[in-house]
């Protein structure tokens, strides 16, 4: 898996010119450029996070909540969670400045292993299923005012999402500079759709409709298992804070940008959650919500009349913009992963006259299609929100263990040990107990990482690998480079 390319690349003039190729012309080689600002990273976050959760996300949080008021305590309980770690994350990303987010966290505090397990459910499980997730989505937002009365067809939800995957993979490979235009056009567009959803929502409410918060605590759930489902729902919605972590080495001045961005972010993000929610409650009934596949479009069926139809553009705005910097962001990973050699070297090659990792964004776009078949939503999103706790955990704890380890490492940004301390305890309950309540999903998460432990062994610490299988990794390298007209970051082929 980590085989390295072989030094003879053949006959192909366009992979053995690049050699010449800088990203900078002063030739050393190619590289990814800074190109992230301020603003591109709030919006990379905002983006990223406000996506298909607030339009998904509402329904299984009250499934599992039972009433109107936990549900939104839930709502407000993790975006302040979400926060929490954020900031956590600030000082990992500033004390250890590296593209890949946890993978990178991971493997400067518990070593190689641990940080490839991350790597391997990030590559076939998290990331590809947030992903898939959302295009779905946006393929059942466009699609819904051509079927106003029922569920549009699985397999036009289904091409629409794999086109959407691939056209948004195809802009990621072009241009960076194109990535951060959609992102902050699609950013400032979904905003404005919420902000539609809540003014008609409070105009409604102080017009006197405060039937449905009546006894808002009525059949709340008090089962531990529910209430951390319910905490899956709401935190997958708020999935993404970490995102800007993934390309630290592409943000401008991170050592400012990055903590800058998350403590802007964060509370725009759960303000318009909370906001949002209640608009949501004040016009439907729990019955109503809890019927709905499209919440937002039963919003607007109900508020907007004739203008109904622009809910479902707003929305699938939102989800194209969030699936976009999901993208880019996460392609980022793989490539910090498999140039540490815990991928195939062919990951971590960058195209010679774009500089952007094709060749990442290629794998993963390959993944998601594979995954967009997949018909129940919510439990991909109990199996993903198990695993992503489970690594989020794992990282803070790293924080706390690299605290007593290292303490001399520079730190810019240092919180207060009893956030970290706080969070890695309410993770380890979001992990623990949802094997209560649905232990079939959990069970197949933690099977799926413990299957990362022979992967790990046989393809990267077995050091006296058979000819034959070198080769195979050494063909497959070469032949992405050629493929793709790309070459390693530091401006040869080994």
């Amino acid at each position: 898996m980590g085989g390295q390319p072989e030094t003879k690349t053949g006959d192909n003039k366009d992979v053995d010119n690049v050699s010449t190729v800088s990203a900078g012309g002063d030739g050393g080689g190619v590289k990814m450029k800074k190109e992230l600002a301020l603003i591109d990273g709030v919006a990379i976050i905002v983006g990223v996070i406000i996506g298909s959760g607030i339009f998904v996300s509402p329904k299984g949080v009250l499934r599992y909540s039972g009433s109107v008021g936990q549900a939104i305590i839930v709502w407000i309980m993790s975006g302040i969670l979400s926060m929490v770690g954020a900031l956590c994350y600030a000082e990992l990303g500033t004390m250890i400045p590296k593209s890949g987010g946890d993978y990178a966290y991971v493997l400067e505090a518990f070593g190689p292993l641990p940080a490839f397990l991350y790597l391997w459910v990030a590559l076939f499980v998290l990331v590809p299923t947030g992903n898939a997730i959302t295009a779905i989505t946006f393929a059942q937002y466009i699609l819904q005012p051509l079927w106003p009365t029922c569920a549009p067809p699985y397999e036009a939800v289904r091409l629409i999402a794999a086109f959407t995957v691939c056209l948004l993979t195809i802009i990621n490979c072009y241009n960076v500079k194109w990535v951060t235009r959609v992102q902050d056009s699609f950013t400032a567009t979904k905003i404005f759709a919420l902000g539609i959803i809540v003014v008609a929502g409070f105009w409604y409410l102080f017009s006197g409709h405060t039937e449905h918060f009546q006894e808002p605590m009525a059949e709340t759930n008090t089962n531990p298992g529910s209430i951390a489902l319910a905490f899956y729902s709401g935190l997958f919605s708020y999935s993404g804070w970490n995102y800007l972590n993934y390309v630290t080495e592409e943000l401008k001045d991170p050592y400012r940008n990055l903590p800058r961005a998350i403590c802007i972010s964060m509370p725009i993000v759960t303000i318009t959650y909370v906001v949002t929610n209640i608009a949501y409650f004040v016009v439907l009934s729990r019955e109503d919500l809890l019927a709905s596949n499209a919440v937002a479009v039963t919003f607007g069926d109900k508020m907007l009349g004739g203008f109904s139809f622009v809910i479902p553009i707003f929305v699938a705005c939102s989800t194209f913009g969030s699936l976009n910097g999901a993208i880019f962001a996460s392609s980022r990973l793989f490539f910090v992963g498999a140039r540490q050699g815990h991928l195939p070297r062919a990951i971590a090659l960058i195209d010679v006259k774009r500089f952007t990792p094709v060749p990442s964004l290629v794998f993963m776009c390959l993944i998601t299609l594979f995954l967009t078949v997949i018909e129940d939503v919510y439990v991909l999103i109990n199996c993903v929100s198990f695993v992503e706790a489970l690594f989020i955990m794992l990282s803070v704890a790293g924080l706390v263990y690299l605290r007593y380890t290292q303490p001399d490492l520079q730190r810019p940004i240092k919180v207060n040990l009893a956030l970290p301390i706080a969070f890695f305890i309410i993770c380890t309950l979001l992990v623990t107990c949802p094997f209560f309540e649905n232990p079939t999903e959990v069970t197949i998460g933690l099977i799926f990482v413990l299957c990362g432990i022979p992967v790990y062994y046989l393809t990267i610490a077995w050091t006296n690998k058979p000819l034959w299988l070198r080769k195979a990794f050494n063909s497959f390298n070469d032949g992405c480079a050629k493929l793709f007209v790309c070459m390693p970051e530091d401006g040869h082929l080994e």
